[in-house]
């Protein structure tokens, strides 16, 4: 799978996508990850990707000229790469623009997006993109209730998520089968481990007995009645 981001700020993602599961699954082929400046599509000498609103209001406004060239363009790399294996298909690649009045990213959607062959983000900044955009795109995504100062850290989140369900990206494949969300609104059992007893403020916190019993089916049961529904 390839990620493609399109930003305005190539270099915010150098430490987290060179670290833990990102570097290996890059390092073993997995995943490939492109970055692309958003300013290599304007004509102007100031490079200029954003403007004023029409109507008036606080902020600038993403341009909608270099965007649609950026899409564009990294589209007909993917398309030229992809032609000749005969099993890629044009919709399996999809377009996601990071806002924050986007359909909320949930593990279902993860998901959904694991099966696709081609990704490409794109990173809103300053007050939002020009509305014009979403006639080139196939989905606004939010990663939560609230507002981010730019999209990369949405796109960084939809990256990693996705990359965790991907065969042989963790290091057990067990890790991802019965983890929160894995069954929509269920959230993981409580986890313990080594020290038994834990002493801190002059109080003792155990780990629950049965986990100790080596009864595989009483601590399945366990497990499962500690699952909890998400509110």
């Amino acid at each position: 799978m390839t990620f493609h981001i399109i930003t305005i700020f190539p270099n915010i993602f150098d430490s987290y996508f060179n670290e833990s599961i990102l570097k290996r699954a890059q390092k073993n082929n997995l995943i490939k990850i492109k970055i692309y400046n958003l300013r290599d599509w304007t004509n102007d000498k100031h490079k200029t990707i954003d403007d004023a609103p029409y109507g008036g209001g606080a902020g600038m406004i993403i341009k909608i000229e270099p965007l649609y060239k950026a899409i564009k363009s990294i589209k007909s790399e993917i398309y030229k790469i992809k032609s000749k294996n005969t099993k890629y298909k044009i919709q399996n690649t999809k377009t996601i623009l990071l806002s924050a009045k986007g359909k909320t990213w949930s593990q279902q959607l993860v998901k959904k997006y694991s099966k696709l062959d081609d990704i490409i983000l794109i990173c809103g900044r300053y007050e939002g993109v020009d509305e014009r955009i979403t006639k080139f795109i196939d989905e606004e995504i939010s990663i939560g209730d609230y507002v981010l100062t730019g999209g990369e850290i949405g796109s960084m989140a939809i990256i990693d998520s996705i990359t965790r369900l991907l065969p042989c990206a963790l290091g057990n494949a067990q890790s991802s089968v019965n983890e929160s969300h894995t069954l929509e609104n269920i959230l993981e059992h409580p986890q313990y481990t080594r020290p038994e007893i834990f002493s801190a403020d002059k109080k003792s916190y155990r780990v629950p007995k049965i986990l100790l019993s080596g009864n595989h089916k009483k601590v399945k049961e366990w497990q499962e009645k500690k699952m909890k529904i998400k509110k």
